[in-house]
Protein backbone atom coordinates (compact mmCIF):
# COMPACT_ATOMS: atom_id res chain seq x y z
CA UNK A 1 0.00 0.00 0.00
CA UNK A 2 1.52 3.81 -0.75
CA UNK A 3 2.15 6.09 1.98
CA UNK A 4 -0.71 8.47 0.35
CA UNK A 5 -3.30 5.43 1.00
CA UNK A 6 -2.13 5.07 4.21
CA UNK A 7 -2.10 8.36 5.28
CA UNK A 8 -5.79 8.68 3.58
CA UNK A 9 -6.89 5.49 5.35
CA UNK A 10 -5.79 6.65 9.14
CA UNK A 11 -7.74 9.99 8.55
CA UNK A 12 -10.86 8.12 7.32
CA UNK A 13 -10.44 6.05 10.35
CA UNK A 14 -10.06 9.17 13.07
CA UNK A 15 -13.12 10.63 11.31
CA UNK A 16 -14.95 7.06 12.25
CA UNK A 17 -13.25 7.34 15.50
CA UNK A 18 -14.30 10.68 16.36
CA UNK A 19 -17.67 10.23 15.26
CA UNK A 20 -18.14 6.99 17.51
CA UNK A 21 -16.78 8.35 20.70
CA UNK A 22 -19.28 11.48 20.27
CA UNK A 23 -22.60 9.15 19.65
CA UNK A 24 -21.57 6.81 22.62
CA UNK A 25 -21.47 9.96 24.80
CA UNK A 26 -24.75 11.07 23.38
CA UNK A 27 -26.54 7.90 23.67
CA UNK A 28 -25.00 7.61 27.07
CA UNK A 29 -25.38 11.14 28.34
CA UNK A 30 -21.93 11.40 29.69
CA UNK A 31 -18.30 10.36 28.96
CA UNK A 32 -17.83 7.75 31.68
CA UNK A 33 -18.46 4.94 29.23
CA UNK A 34 -15.16 5.51 28.12
CA UNK A 35 -13.80 4.58 31.87
CA UNK A 36 -16.29 1.84 32.36
CA UNK A 37 -16.39 0.25 29.24
CA UNK A 38 -18.81 -2.17 27.67
CA UNK A 39 -20.72 -2.61 30.87
CA UNK A 40 -21.87 1.05 30.68
CA UNK A 41 -24.33 0.70 27.53
CA UNK A 42 -25.97 -2.33 29.06
CA UNK A 43 -26.85 -0.29 32.16
CA UNK A 44 -29.01 2.24 29.59
CA UNK A 45 -32.78 1.80 29.76
CA UNK A 46 -34.23 2.95 26.59
CA UNK A 47 -33.63 0.43 23.94
CA UNK A 48 -33.14 2.83 21.01
CA UNK A 49 -30.43 4.37 22.88
CA UNK A 50 -28.50 1.13 23.96
CA UNK A 51 -28.89 -0.31 20.54
CA UNK A 52 -26.94 2.90 18.72
CA UNK A 53 -24.60 2.68 21.75
CA UNK A 54 -23.53 -0.87 20.64
CA UNK A 55 -23.50 0.04 16.94
CA UNK A 56 -21.03 2.78 17.79
CA UNK A 57 -18.81 1.07 20.66
CA UNK A 58 -18.61 -2.00 17.56
CA UNK A 59 -17.78 0.92 15.71
CA UNK A 60 -15.41 2.11 17.69
CA UNK A 61 -13.29 -1.04 18.57
CA UNK A 62 -13.45 -2.05 14.66
CA UNK A 63 -11.60 1.32 13.88
CA UNK A 64 -8.84 0.41 17.25
CA UNK A 65 -8.11 -2.71 15.41
CA UNK A 66 -7.35 -1.54 12.54
CA UNK A 67 -5.17 1.35 13.56
CA UNK A 68 -3.56 -1.51 15.40
CA UNK A 69 -2.85 -3.58 12.63
CA UNK A 70 -1.74 -0.37 10.30
CA UNK A 71 1.13 0.64 12.77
Amino acid sequence: MAISQIKNLQRRLANLEEEAIGELTRACGHELWASLGFDALDTLEDPDRRARANYYYGQLQTVRELRDALV
